[in-house]
């Protein structure tokens, strides 16, 4: 029996209007995957739009982490930003106090671990730092080019080439019988505090009484001096190495080179972490400097070789980044 034309033209519309349903569930699916990631970095922290942040950021501490945030606030501001990025290289501890004693600062950076007496400093003006690991720096042990004795030392040899040994010859008799010019980090420095922990225990007297030692804050000023001597030695953050590769050699420590695979598993001698500290207090009152930090740590990892430095592991990178969240809920 036949069906009436109604019946049928109402069979059809039904038809159509399920699959229509159906064709259109598909997109409807991707687009809550696409708002659900939607503004979300490369590292799962909110986009951030350079051209859209205002404000100043000022920020100050180790030579060792200033080129490598020297390298993000350029891209910072070649991505839009128009704002004021104040940096300034006076060393870790002159850093953490400007940051916890005079709280001048909205970022300090530092190339090691804040001290519980630096914490306490903090706290008593209500800044509770928090800590952003953004790097990992092989510190380089460098004599000039023009020196050809020297290639490969021991930890043992480096820590008397950097105390009690006048002489290149006091410390290996095969090397020549010459004064042993010392350049170093000024006290202030992360480095110097580096140094002195894995060099020498802690016990900064050796290195502080050596003779033919100079300090510097400034480590150009370092490169210059080891560069003025084929019996100078110094020692500093791996990017001022790469910057200067051409005139500098680096020396291999226990036989072991600084390179990103002896770096990640930790058989370089002298690894060491790069930091940068703020607080959330300073996150929420100044957005200009969480934006910032959101934007080194989703692109940290694209410029730290680059700089001379090498990633911080992906455990120390989640890390900062569920710091960063946790600021600023």
């Amino acid at each position: 029996m036949r069906k009436p034309l109604a019946v049928v033209l109402l069979l059809l519309v039904a038809m159509l209007s399920a699959c229509g349903s159906r064709q259109a569930s598909e997109p409807d699916q991707a687009t809550a995957v696409e708002e659900e990631t939607m503004g979300l970095g490369p590292v799962g922290l909110p986009m951030v739009d350079p051209m859209a942040v205002t404000g100043d950021i000022i920020i100050a501490g180790s030579s060792t982490v200033y080129p490598l945030v020297e390298r993000m606030a350029e891209r910072f501001v070649d991505e839009g930003y128009d704002g004021s990025i104040s940096i300034s290289s006076i060393g870790s501890g002159a850093g953490f106090e400007r940051f916890c004693v005079a709280g001048e600062t909205d970022v300090s950076n530092a190339s090691r671990p804040i001290k519980d007496s630096e914490v306490e400093s903090c706290n008593a003006i209500e800044r509770a730092p928090i800590e952003l690991r953004v790097g990992t720096d092989a510190l380089a042990v460098v004599v000039s080019r023009e020196n050809d004795f020297l290639t490969d030392i021991s930890m043992e040899e480096l820590a008397l080439i950097f105390s009690t040994a006048d002489n290149w010859s006091d410390v290996n008799s095969d090397w020549p019988n010459e004064p042993i010019q010392r350049f170093s980090p000024g006290t202030d420095s992360g480095t110097f505090d580096y140094f002195v922990e894995e060099v020498f225990d802690k016990d900064a007297e050796p290195i502080l009484t050596a003779s033919e030692l100079q300090l510097s804050e400034d480590d150009n000023v370092l490169v210059q001096g080891v560069l003025g001597s084929s019996y100078a030695i110094g020692y500093f953050g791996y990017a001022y190495y790469q910057e200067n590769a051409d005139t500098l050699k680096v020396l291999s420590i226990n036989g072991v080179e600084a390179t990103a695979d002896n770096v990640d598993n930790a058989s370089y001698p002298l690894a060491r972490p790069l930091y940068i500290y703020s607080t959330a207090a300073i996150l929420h009152e100044k957005p200009q400097v969480a934006d910032f930090l959101n934007f080194v740590l989703s692109y940290v990892n694209e410029e730290v070789v680059d700089v001379g430095y090498f990633p911080a592991s992906a455990a120390d990178m989640q890390a900062a980044i569920d710091a960063w969240k946790t600021a600023m809920e």
